[in-house]
């Protein structure tokens, strides 16, 4: 376990909040498992959300890839 570790997983879910504030979707839980990073040096993030909010995500997901497919050539 690093603090490096440690700096990303609390950045990445920083960004994921943020990501999904701007898509107007807000999770009951959205956080880091640090006990499971202690014990096992790989930070995960724990959400719980409810249906309509995860249509949400998948259709927000779904646009970007649409988007990024229409905006990049292979």
């Amino acid at each position: 376990m690093t603090a490096e570790q440690r700096r990303q997983a609390a950045a990445v879910l920083d960004d994921l909040t943020t990501v999904l504030a701007l898509g107007r979707v807000r999770l009951p839980t959205l956080e880091v498992d640090w006990e499971t990073g202690h014990m096992t040096c790989e930070y995960l993030l724990r959400l719980t959300a409810r249906p309509l909010d995860l249509l949400r995500i998948v259709d927000l997901l779904r646009k970007g890839l649409r988007y990024e497919r229409l905006t990049h050539d292979d």
